[in-house]
């Protein structure tokens, strides 16, 4: 069985930033946050998962982002706006009829995490957030552009979202 040391997992984040997170932590036996957290540290910064609705109201205004959702049997991927969203009967709500919609168990999110690294030659930018087993609720990927490019405009709300609710690693 692989190494689950912690200064292991940051020298092979450190070697392969770009790997699938989900991946890296199903073969070392550690959490999803645990190998985020493992990444370089000019690469992400993480806020309390008290700021989730906040977090989503403000995703809400970016416009067209890549929501997925990974888990072991399945990666769904959502290309679109994310619809505002309320609390209400215990869940964050979001709020439209079509398209993407549903709720969210909010107070499960112990991390909001801001992730800018290297994915398949390309650079990337996503928030996570991360539930209280350490775990990845879902995901949300800055769009790009018609040259295929990060969004100057949304990694900008990105930068700024995370500079309110994140800390450096």
């Amino acid at each position: 069985m692989p190494s689950t040391d912690h200064a292991d997992l940051k020298a092979h984040m450190a070697d392969n930033p770009g790997a699938v997170i989900e991946d890296v932590a199903r073969e070392r036996n550690v959490t999803p946050r645990s190998v985020i957290e493992a990444l370089p540290s000019s690469m992400v910064r993480i806020g309390s998962g008290e700021h989730f609705a906040a977090a989503m109201q403000d995703i809400a205004a970016w416009g067209e982002v890549t929501l997925i959702v990974h888990t072991y049997d399945a990666i769904f991927e959502f290309t679109g706006a994310i619809p505002a969203g309320e609390i209400g009967r215990g869940y964050f709500n979001l709020m439209q009829p079509k398209g993407l919609h549903g709720h969210l168990r909010h107070e499960r999110c112990a991390g909001v995490a801001f992730v800018e690294r290297p994915f398949m030659g390309k650079s990337s930018a996503f928030v996570a957030f991360v539930n209280t087993d350490g775990g990845i609720m879902f995901k949300v990927f800055v769009g790009r552009d018609e040259t295929k490019a990060l969004r100057t405009d949304q990694m900008e709300r990105f930068r700024q979202l995370a500079g309110r609710i994140a800390l450096a690693l």
